[in-house]
């Protein structure tokens, strides 16, 4: 069993940051997607660049498995997707209507909206600047916005779960992992 997987296409950083924090980490090929051998888990987590040809060629995949991927959030699991990596996006596979638009800056930013929220532990401190590649529009209530209040963190329930959908180009904290972990249950994909 797994906490977090992690679909790429080849190895990357971000493996090890799970193992440091003590949770368990599989990275998967987007074409297992669409296998039933795909151990349960916690999160399923979409590495910045993954609409990108020159950083990875998984996009294909995810978009003919949006079904499976809703279900596994339906479920109860969380799917957190960071920025495509591209000027502009569409997601068009998510079950909501959101666009991307790739802006690359250090900024300060806001948490959104008056409820506290775990995810907003996504950054330790957010009293320095952070990069962030790009905001979202399309959105109803974002989680975290840009010092210009533009939404760089968005939160969608969805059945027992979140799609989570963040241009924050940092490696999540501890915290956020922990919160993850501690509010999805492990889920079949």
């Amino acid at each position: 069993m797994t906490d977090f997987i992690i679909i790429w296409d080849s190895p990357i950083l971000f493996e090890k940051l799970f193992q440091e924090h003590g949770f368990t980490c599989t990275r998967v090929h987007s074409s297992a997607l669409n296998t039933p051998y795909l151990p349960p888990c916690r999160s399923i987590i979409i590495p910045t660049g993954f609409a990108n040809p020159d950083y990875t060629k998984i996009l294909p995949d995810i978009e003919k498995c949006s079904d499976k991927l809703k279900r596994f959030v339906e479920d109860g699991g969380m799917l957190v997707i960071y920025g495509p990596a591209v000027e502009s996006y569409e997601y068009k596979w998510l079950p909501f209507d959101i666009q991307y638009r790739q802006n690359h800056e250090s900024t300060l930013l806001n948490v959104a909206g008056e409820d506290e929220h775990g995810a907003h532990s996504i950054v330790e401190n957010t009293d320095i600047p952070v990069e962030c590649d790009g905001y979202f529009s399309g959105c109803h209530d974002p989680a975290i916005c840009n010092d210009r209040g533009e939404p760089v963190m968005i939160i969608e329930k969805l059945g027992q779960g979140a799609v989570i959908l963040t241009s924050i180009h940092e490696f999540p904290s501890a915290s956020f992992l922990k919160w993850i972990a501690d509010n999805t249950q492990k889920t079949k994909i």
